[in-house]
């Protein structure tokens, strides 16, 4: 079942009609993301040896899926840094500070979707526009839905699980320290990590 637009692999001047899926058609709406049963996370790679991983606490966003359409899908999430968790007080001070995400002065990391294609069965890739720290590029998610379900109360629920791999120093995350048997303290590399259950809106 797909959610976002099938990219045509035939030719790059044709256009495919595809027939619609009544069950992708009823998903057609606007959504939005339960933040208790969903995680915005990341991981990055400590003293060249080990992983370290976190997660922000606190985010919200929205979808709007087309099920006719669904090229015409978007997503948008906004992510609060100062709820930046790793597990180590000292740890996530130093994150929220100036060396790093500069909490205080850019409080919100934020996502908008400008694009989304199918890549094959239940997996997708949506690119957007990632702002942090006031710099915004372009990222690309990898995501696989999940499905659709109704939960005990009522609610009609989607699902998305996926992850996006960036270099912070493109969005001005550049501290780091040496160290003595070389190499450096944080790696420029991070994985991010989104785990997505969002509740239909009311009509």
């Amino acid at each position: 079942m797909g959610i976002f637009g099938r990219k045509n692999t035939e030719s790059a001047t044709t256009t495919a009609t595809l027939p619609v899926d009544p069950a992708l058609a009823a998903l057609t709406g606007d959504y939005t993301i339960d933040a208790a049963h969903s995680s915005i996370g990341f991981t990055v790679r400590h003293a060249m040896v080990t992983n370290v991983r976190g997660s922000f606490g606190e985010h919200e966003g929205t979808l709007k899926l087309n099920g006719s359409d669904p090229s015409a899908s978007s997503a948008a999430i906004d992510v609060r840094i100062a709820s930046i968790d790793t597990g180590i007080g000292d740890r996530d001070n130093h994150l929220r500070g100036g060396d790093f995400f500069d909490a205080e002065q850019f409080p919100l990391m934020t996502f908008r979707s400008t694009e989304a294609a199918q890549l094959g069965g239940d997996k997708y890739r949506i690119t957007g526009d990632l702002t942090i720290k006031d710099v915004t590029k372009p990222l690309s998610i990898d995501l696989e839905f999940n499905g659709t379900a109704t939960d005990p109360y009522g609610n009609e629920r989607v699902g998305f699980e996926g992850s996006a791999e960036i270099l912070r120093s493109e969005w001005g995350l550049t501290w780091n320290a040496a160290l003595e048997t070389g190499g450096v303290m944080v790696s420029d590399k991070v994985k991010l990590n989104f785990d997505i259950s969002a509740i239909k809106n009311a009509a």
